[in-house]
């Protein structure tokens, strides 16, 4: 791998950047406490008097257990998470009131909905390489089950409630560990194929009667979105192998975004054979922010990935935005 490699920035205008030494040194997860089953695929539902909270705050504590440090090492907390807990104030300030009450940690969120994992990896490598922060805990998790229409049966049997954490640091000296290539684009033609229209400010929840209930449930025009990504992704995902001078067999694993259980058609169609990437949806189904780095716990856990592993971060979310992040773990 090249030190210096062309990286694509969010305009598009080429640059050239150095790898960011940094390393993701402690993961965590949780699951929400109902197990419900969909003929044979499993799926995981908040329980009575759960919160989204609590498994965000078990999620942190493993990762920083995992990194052998606590919340007063932290020099950040950010929430990447597609939905917000309330209406104000951001994710990040009740985590941070959850785990850091009474301590002056800086507490952000960064939201590009599924991908929201990805983005902030992306973004504080950047942060902490250049030395603004040291250790980030980066939390992911959503409640999806809260704005189902089970009237949608597809995407009412594909989600689950869920969430993941990391502490990011820089990598230490001798150590391998990086971002190697990053790369984000929006096709807003698809801004309205995956959406909630209303409870924020163009239709708020005060506004709510029978005639316009189905606005405030998610809804998922799945066969819009397939048609895009099949225009949209190949072209992409082969700009940014080229661009990050790299071969798909150069890649130890992809974790992709568990979007569907189309999983199997769409990753070998973009070059990735079954075995290459790690397909969990009927084990856990689509977990929205949370998908990504929860798959990357679970392989880290059980030795699909190991320290040094080229790695590679992909996905779709709503907007349509997607994300390509080359790492070496």
């Amino acid at each position: 791998m090249k030190r210096h490699m062309a990286q694509t920035s969010l305009s598009g205008n080429k640059r050239t950047q150095t790898e960011r030494g940094v390393r993701i040194a402690g993961m965590g997860r949780a699951l929400a406490g109902e197990k419900i089953t969909f003929g044979n695929q499993t799926r995981y539902r908040l329980s009575q008097g759960q919160s989204l909270l609590d498994l965000a705050e078990k999620a942190a504590n493993e990762a920083l257990s995992a990194a052998g440090m606590n919340i007063k090492d932290m020099d950040l907390i950010v929430c990447a998470m597609a939905t917000p807990l309330q209406a104000i104030p951001c994710n990040g300030a009740l985590i941070h009131e959850r785990m850091a009450k009474g301590l002056d940690i800086p507490a952000m969120d960064i939201n590009t909905t599924c991908t929201s994992f990805i983005s902030a990896v992306d973004i504080l490598s950047c942060l902490v390489d250049c030395g603004r922060y040291s250790r980030v805990l980066i939390l992911s998790g959503d409640t999806a089950s809260a704005a189902l229409n089970p009237q949608q049966k597809e995407s009412y049997e594909l989600f689950s409630d869920g969430a993941a954490a990391c502490v990011l640091t820089k990598a230490e000296k001798g150590e391998a560990s990086a971002v190697l290539y990053g790369c984000q684009k929006t096709w807003s033609e698809g801004a309205h194929d995956t959406e909630i229209r209303g409870g924020c400010g163009l239709m708020p929840s005060f506004c709510m009667d029978e005639a316009n209930r189905e606005d405030y449930y998610f809804d998922m025009k799945g066969p819009r979105i397939l048609k895009l990504c099949a225009r949209r992704l190949p072209d992409f995902l082969n700009q940014c192998l080229f661009e990050a001078d790299i071969h798909r067999e150069e890649i130890r694993k992809v974790v992709p975004h568990q979007a569907s259980r189309a999983l199997d058609i769409i990753m070998p169609r973009l070059g990735f054979p079954k075995g290459s990437y790690i397909d969990r949806v009927s084990e856990y189904g689509n977990m929205v922010s949370a998908s990504v780095p929860f798959a990357l716990c679970e392989a880290v856990n059980t030795g699909v990935i190991c320290r040094g592993d080229t790695i590679l971060l992909m996905g779709t979310a709503a907007g349509l935005t997607v994300n390509f992040l080359l790492m070496r773990y």
